[in-house]
């Protein structure tokens, strides 16, 4: 056998190192068997209970006699949302996700900003009705919230599994931000110094000016994040959440369910109530793992006519909702999306 040269040793150590880089990376990506794999395919998956923090932000108008701000508005009742979010949330995934609230939490005043502003009550309705003239900039101190409520404290405790936020326009809340250890994407960057906490945990940022159906699209675009997180290894069609998400506009004769954002035959943002007709393939998801089919005409009366609650529950009801998995993914796409901690 010949002698290796210098430079065949420097090569082989650099695909050693290689390969090592490749495996911890796969390591720490959580690649592998994925525990829904040993299960028998087809059945319904067993329903979940999380726990939620509801804080509600709803401070007193001393000019409208102590009237809350949602009452002076003319918006919605946040105690009247929570519970028909929760019963969509049920509908939506088939009764697996079973929300609860573990505690309920109202505050007499606005949340704090970033560089430490907060909206006087009075102040800020004079400025809704101008329409002009919020403070920039506008995100709001999420560690001061985590520190307000104790929150982290209570993840680790089991006490709740995730903070719903209600409050008004401006704000400063993303619709949904992860917080906790290996924290990603979730519609906002992850949530940075809340490794302490022992999980991973959602905070949802709701807006009381609006409906249930902006509810369930904030939710959406959670589950639009952490699956792209799940697939985020697969490649072509084996990406089976980039091809669930088709839709006409973008893929030509190839449409399936689209985003939440996009229907299948959807033009532009939030057009819903297109009634055009386009080929889609997004029966062939009610009846995963196969996805053999034809495609067949759809509109908007699939979906609700343009409403926004019913495409979303429409949308979310085409998910893979069953037992067994494939290629590292469980088949039942809502277990990622209600505990982040099942993404790896």
């Amino acid at each position: 056998m010949s002698p290796l040269k210098l430079s065949d040793l420097v090569q082989q150590a650099a695909q050693a190192v290689g390969r090592a880089a490749g495996d911890a990376q796969d390591y720490l990506a959580g690649l592998g068997p994925d525990p829904s794999e040993k299960e028998a395919v087809g059945q319904r998956p067993a329903p979940v209970t999380r726990k939620v923090l509801v804080i509600i932000y709803n401070p007193k108008v001393k000019s409208a006699g102590g009237k809350k701000l949602s009452q002076v508005m003319g918006w919605n009742d946040p105690d009247v949302l929570t519970p028909g979010h929760i019963a969509d949330l049920k509908t939506a995934s088939y009764n697996y996700a079973n929300y609860v609230v573990a505690e309920r939490i109202e505050v007499d005043r606005m949340p704090t900003k970033l560089d430490g502003f907060t909206y006087d009550p009075d102040e800020f309705v004079k400025l809704m009705k101008a329409g002009k003239g919020f403070h920039e900039a506008d995100a709001v101190d999420y560690h001061r919230i985590l520190a307000d409520f104790n929150i982290i404290a209570k993840v680790n405790s089991g006490a709740i599994d995730e903070v719903w936020l209600h409050a008004f326009p401006y704000a400063g809340f993303y619709e949904s931000i992860m917080a906790g250890p290996g924290a990603f994407w979730c519609n906002a960057p992850p949530l940075e110094k809340t490794e302490a906490a022992a999980k991973r945990f959602v905070i949802m940022g709701y807006n009381y000016q609006r409906g249930r159906g902006e509810m369930l699209e904030n939710i959406g675009h959670r589950a639009e994040s952490i699956l792209t997180h799940v697939f985020r290894h697969a490649q072509g069609e084996a990406n089976l959440y980039e091809r669930f998400t088709r839709y006409d506009k973008a893929h030509p004769g190839q449409a399936e369910v689209g985003v939440v954002h996009y229907a299948p035959n959807s033009l532009k943002d939030y057009d819903w109530g297109n009634k055009a007709k386009v080929k889609s393939r997004a029966d062939n998801w009610k009846n995963f793992p196969s996805l053999t089919g034809e495609p067949r005409s759809v509109d908007t009366t699939e979906w609700g006519n343009g409403d926004t609650l019913a495409h979303h529950v429409w949308w979310f009801q085409h998910f893979p909702h069953i037992s067994g998995g494939k290629d590292g993914v469980a088949y039942n796409w809502f277990k990622y999306v209600i505990d982040p901690n099942l993404a790896r």
